[in-house]
């Protein structure tokens, strides 16, 4: 049997890809923006931030970025900015432009462009709560790592360490929760700089029911500082689904706990090679002062611990 010719499937040239490559690849399809522009906790928080609070938007240059189809321009343009900069890296700038126009905005008071550039100045000010906790999911685990154990009759295990490492974007019944929520880490958008996404934060984990753990949850809450009333909203899974939904990071070892008993470590998210081509997250924990570890990779998956008026990369 011959070489398949890579080019075919769309591979040619996949490996010079980084992170960032499929991920602004991933917002020029259409499919994307349709599940945003549906999560109403999500659009609707951010158009209720930008009206209630329009003296914040009155007569002030705009600077969106990561505008896709330039919803969020528009409200600010209809708030009363002077001038909305709507960037987009992806080929919906194209689209967002016809938008722009079809709604009848004057030339120049929103432009498109697929220019990138951030300065922390720039930033509307919203501060994000990066949250782990953990949970029971034998059925789920069961069927997603050792259903690879039997796959039509064939024993295809070698890719059960791989599926291990990659963590599920999921949304999580808030039944499945056996412990605690632990804050992780702090962030003022409005003051991040890139290198603030990797951190190592520490974490304590007070099991609320005798039960087993296959998996931490992680998850992120948003808060508009700068309103006269605070706004936000959360992701986490005992609030309404947002498309971020929640990352689930499987673990290696069923873990066995009772109420009370806890678990205690740190985690790790940073880039562990270069060029930064993937995102690693690595947790080190200890029940019953036994000493444990998970290692993720992740790839193009929604950002756990960051938020903004865009999605940030999470791999």
């Amino acid at each position: 049997m011959g070489e398949p010719d890579v080019s075919f499937f769309g591979c040619d040239g996949e490996d010079d890809k980084t992170s960032a490559d499929y991920y602004f690849d991933s917002y020029s399809h259409f499919g994307i923006h349709e599940e945003m522009l549906k999560d109403v906790v999500r659009t609707k928080t951010y158009q209720n931030v930008i009206y209630w609070n329009k003296f914040l938007f009155q007569n002030k240059v705009v600077f969106d970025m990561g505008a896709g189809t330039g919803i969020l321009s528009l409200f600010c343009a209809k708030a009363g900015a002077a001038h909305v900069y709507a960037v987009e890296c992806s080929h919906m700038a194209d689209m967002a432009k016809q938008i722009v126009e079809t709604n009848g905005l004057p030339d120049g008071e929103v432009l498109i462009s697929y220019i990138l550039y951030n300065q922390s100045s720039y930033s509307f000010t919203c501060v994000s709560f990066s949250y782990l906790t953990a949970i029971e999911d034998a059925e789920y685990k069961d069927d997603k790592i050792e259903f690879w154990n039997n796959v039509y009759g064939f024993d295809m295990s070698c890719i059960k360490k791989q599926a291990m490492m990659e963590p599920l974007v999921d949304t999580v019944d808030q039944k499945q929760i056996v412990t605690n929520c632990h804050l992780l880490k702090t962030m003022d958008i409005s003051k991040m700089v890139p290198g603030d996404a990797s951190f190592t934060a520490p974490f304590k984990l007070i099991a609320e029911r005798d039960d087993y753990i296959h998996a931490f949850v992680a998850y992120f809450d948003v808060s508009f500082t700068k309103c006269h009333k605070l706004m936000g909203f959360s992701t986490g899974p005992r609030s309404r689904p947002t498309h971020w939904k929640q990352t689930v990071l499987y673990l290696e070892d069923v873990l066995t706990i009772c109420e009370g008993e806890t678990i205690i470590g740190s985690m790790t998210v940073g880039y562990l090679v270069f060029p930064e081509k993937e995102k690693h997250i690595r947790c080190m924990y200890f029940i019953n002062s036994i000493q444990l570890f998970s290692s993720h990779v992740c790839f193009i998956l929604s950002l756990v611990f960051c938020a903004g008026v865009r999605e940030h990369i999470y791999k």
